[in-house]
């Protein structure tokens, strides 16, 4: 979104096409922004099924003509190889319109093994022609790029997600009282959001407060979990927020706290930077370019949980540090500034449709 809106005022021409959702327009135009909802089965906002998926391709791929047909854009920009890819795909070969292919982490193989392993066992020969007729690739970070390259050789950049710095101000950096922990993210195994949870009830002696933002099939066991330790009153699950609630949770948060198991780049652990938050997170991914280890937060291994809880305590023990680490969050988020980010896409697109 806030890659397509700055490409908007900078006097380019962009229309969306991404999946419907109970609650959202089919169509919408945000400041100039278009954007078209097209229908699929998927009822929930944190899993996408191979039938969801599936009916994302379908309905996907009808749109992408209808749209080309009717507006004849120069470049198709497209994230995530599986499932948007093969619309991308398809809408060249009918078309011979490019496209540029950005991958995460879920869409490559090996990128989220519990998640992902079963079906690209035999997806994966299928997804070859997607990397291959992309005019440009990108990789949203140094590992996840890696990753792609032991499966697909192809060249690939590297563009990390970014932020707004000048909408995400977060002001003043000071230590609430008492430190508030905050996790965002769907509650699945992938998240590892057990683990925050056991990590907190080991330091329950101490002052903190946790939210943790999202939902999903582990809801149930973090509940109890939390209700066995008699912490009801320490954590906070208000569900599956929008984005700008996201934000407003974050700037009232000092700990960004995401034991994943495996990660690209989240956004929001860019948006916790920019937000001057301490990032505690594991050692993997994306998150190794977001953290100075020492600086402005702690990277783990994703099972080590004695050092997750050494870590915690001696930030919740030391506000002074504490908000060093927070300011030295906001200084690194400038390696983010979404300026930057727009400014390379902007001059991969225009080498692809010939304009520079």
């Amino acid at each position: 979104m806030d890659i397509c809106h700055n490409l908007v005022q900078r006097g380019h021409k962009v229309r969306v096409l991404t999946s419907h959702f109970k609650g959202l327009s089919k169509e919408e135009n945000i400041a100039g922004l278009f954007i078209t909802r097209v229908p699929v089965a998927r009822r929930l906002p944190y899993k996408a099924s191979l039938l969801d998926m599936g009916g994302f391709v379908l309905s996907g791929s009808i749109s992408g003509l209808k749209n080309i047909q009717e507006w004849s854009p120069d470049i198709v920009h497209v994230h995530f190889a599986v499932p948007s890819g093969p619309v991308a795909w398809f809408l060249w070969r009918s078309s011979r319109i490019k496209y540029v292919l950005t991958a995460h982490l879920g869409d490559v193989p090996g990128g989220v093994p519990s998640k992902t392993d079963n079906w690209f066992r035999w997806l994966t020969p299928l997804t070859h022609p997607i990397w291959h007729d992309a005019a440009r690739v990108v990789a949203v970070s140094g590992y996840s790029r890696q990753l792609a390259l032991k499966y697909y050789p192809v060249k690939i950049d590297t563009i990390p997600n970014g932020v707004d710095l000048s909408q995400l101000d977060p002001g003043v950096l000071k230590v609430g009282k008492p430190p508030r922990i905050v996790f965002a993210g769907r509650f699945v195994h992938q998240k590892n959001p057990l683990l925050l949870i056991r990590t907190l009830i080991n330091l329950k002696s101490l002052n903190w407060q946790c939210t943790l933002l999202g939902d999903g099939p582990l809801r149930g066991e973090m509940e109890k979990e939390i209700q066995r330790a008699g912490l009801m009153d320490r954590f906070l699950l208000p569900g599956w927020v929008t984005p700008d609630d996201v934000i407003q949770w974050f700037l009232k948060s000092d700990i960004l706290f995401m034991p994943s198991i495996s990660e690209g780049l989240p956004v929001s652990g860019v948006q916790g930077l920019a937000l001057g938050l301490c990032i505690v997170a594991s050692r993997i991914g994306g998150f190794v370019d977001l953290v100075e280890d020492g600086v402005n937060g702690y990277l783990i291994d994703s099972d080590d949980e004695n050092s997750f809880i050494k870590c915690l305590e001696e930030l919740l023990s030391d506000h002074v540090a504490l908000e060093r680490f927070r300011k030295a969050s906001r200084k690194k988020a400038h390696q983010f500034d979404i300026e930057k980010v727009v400014d390379a896409y902007e001059e991969i697109f225009l080498s692809v449709i010939g304009r520079n």
